[in-house]
């Protein structure tokens, strides 16, 4: 007679907060540093005080599950062409106007989390479907610090490498923590100016550049940056001046940035969508500073998202959306031509998935 799984349970204790003087209980996982009273839930959300403790109510519970190319992500130096699976919970700690995933996001409905899955079936489940990697997506898990990590140890026992896509707003303990099980992460590098972090976002930009610094200096991971350009926000000369320098500076040139383009949704309906122009303004001010890996998002140009040498000039990896046209790399990565080195994590051979989207239930892999 079959027997059912164990059940996940949802609310698990959590490690980061401290008791207040007047008996609030602090969350110290990012720096909102929500203080709440018994039953109430941070800006988050799935962070809640109970019990004189802070839990998170959201373990083992996501809103869904999808292989997907992990250029998607985006990531287009780590390894290349192969499939992601990817999922989220509900969420953020972050309230950007302009949030892509709102639905997700800013969720507050539980029957957001419609799938169940423990970090095995995750694991197993990625496995099974030939994914190289999983990434936490979608909505931040910073705010699922404890299950993300969960999961990128059960996958690591497996062989299967751990991904975050994350806007960088985390505090230092706990920053450490998750980045000891991640092998690679696109980080959200939204603007450059504390204005618009503050007024845009809900935010701030000084733990993002910690984050990215750390990253840089004290990990092994890989991470690529994202900017979604929002016409008459973050999409100045000046502004982008200013962070592609900051990036070749405190994170040297090797790091890929992608400028993405805005289109209206959730609390910016009012604004139109990003000109191909400004992404190509952008990466060329990028370039310019001595970025040698930029590139755009959201559109179709593949001249731009294609990777080429940066000594000579050699088409390295093309690309058409989420689609490989080229692969040149030599199985050591590096450039046929003048043997310059690629910076990334590549494999001899790139993956073949393109540009599929493959909802996945994990019952199946109870």
């Amino acid at each position: 007679m079959a027997t059912s799984p164990p059940s996940i349970p949802s609310t698990v204790p959590t490690r980061y907060w401290h008791v207040l003087e007047d008996g609030r209980v602090q969350c110290d996982l990012c720096p909102r540093f929500c203080k709440l009273h018994e039953g109430q839930r941070g800006f988050c959300f799935v962070r809640a005080r109970e019990h004189d403790e802070v839990v998170l109510t959201t373990y083992g519970r996501s809103s869904g599950f999808c292989i997907d190319p992990i250029e998607k992500k985006p990531l287009h130096h780590f390894l290349p062409g192969t499939p992601v699976l990817s999922f989220g919970t509900a969420g953020c700690n972050l309230g950007c106007k302009f949030c892509q995933n709102w639905d997700i996001s800013k969720s507050r409905e539980t029957d957001t989390l419609a799938d169940s899955a423990s970090p095995d079936v995750i694991a197993r489940a990625a496995e099974r479907l030939g994914c190289r990697s999983v990434a936490f997506t979608y909505n931040d898990p910073v705010i699922f610090h404890e299950y993300a990590i969960d999961v990128a140890e059960a996958c690591h026992a497996r062989g299967i490498k751990a991904v975050a896509v994350t806007a960088g707003e985390v505090c230092a303990q706990p920053r450490a923590e998750f980045y000891r099980v991640m092998d690679a992460a696109n980080v959200d590098l939204k603007g450059f100016t504390e204005r618009f972090y503050r007024d845009v976002c809900a935010g701030s930009l000084r733990p993002v550049l910690e984050t990215l610094t750390y990253l840089k200096h004290e990990t092994s991971v890989w991470f690529e940056l994202t900017t979604l350009l929002i016409p008459g926000e973050n999409d100045s000369d000046e502004e982008l001046d200013a962070m592609t320098r900051w990036v070749a500076e405190e994170l040297g040139p090797d790091v890929p940035i992608h400028f993405s383009a805005f289109h209206p949704d959730y609390r910016m309906l009012d604004r139109a969508k990003t000109p191909v122009a400004t992404l190509r303004r952008a990466r060329s001010i990028a370039i310019r500073n001595g970025l040698r890996y930029a590139y755009v998002g959201n559109v179709h140009d593949p001249e731009a998202d294609n990777t080429r040498c940066h000594a000579c000039g050699h088409l390295l990896i093309g690309r058409n959306w989420y689609r490989l046209t080229a692969w040149e790399l030599s199985p050591e990565g590096r450039c046929p031509q003048c043997a310059t080195p690629c910076a990334g994590r590549f494999e001899p051979t790139p993956g073949s998935w393109g540009p599929r989207r493959q909802p996945v239930r994990l019952a199946d892999f109870g």
